[in-house]
């Protein structure tokens, strides 16, 4: 008796289909994205395993740079000419002579006009306050 529990428990388990078995379907092999602008019409899928998914947009956006490369983040788009100027030149300093830098040919003659282009910027901070 003992022993006969042991072997019908085994039977059920070898017989009984799992639990965790779930009926996987793969879906399309093939999927195609694409935009549509304006009336045209959305390609038909060329067999029973492929799924095109269309999105539509407006005629007038047809032959714009989309507008995750047309917009960047990193900036706002309101910069006067002059700041990004003023920005190009503070970024290019460290090539130039005069900027008391090591990279550069003239880099180690402009750590005076560093130390007071620094005093000139905190003293206009603090008249700023």
């Amino acid at each position: 008796m003992g022993r006969a529990r042991p072997l019908f428990a085994l039977a059920f388990f070898l017989t009984a289909p799992p639990a965790f078995a779930v009926q996987r379907d793969d879906g399309p092999v093939r999927q195609i994205n694409i935009i549509v602008y304006g009336e045209d019409r959305c390609p038909e899928s060329e067999g029973p395993d492929d799924a095109v998914v269309c999105a539509r947009r407006p005629e007038e956006e047809r032959y714009r740079i989309p507008p995750g490369l047309r917009e960047r983040s990193d900036r706002p788009a309101e910069i006067a000419w002059g700041t990004r100027n003023e920005v190009l030149e503070e970024d290019a300093r460290t090539m130039r002579p005069d900027s008391c830098s090591v990279v550069g040919s003239g880099g180690q003659t402009g750590c005076t006009s560093s130390l007071v282009r620094q005093w000139a910027a905190e003293r206009r901070a603090r008249r700023g306050r």
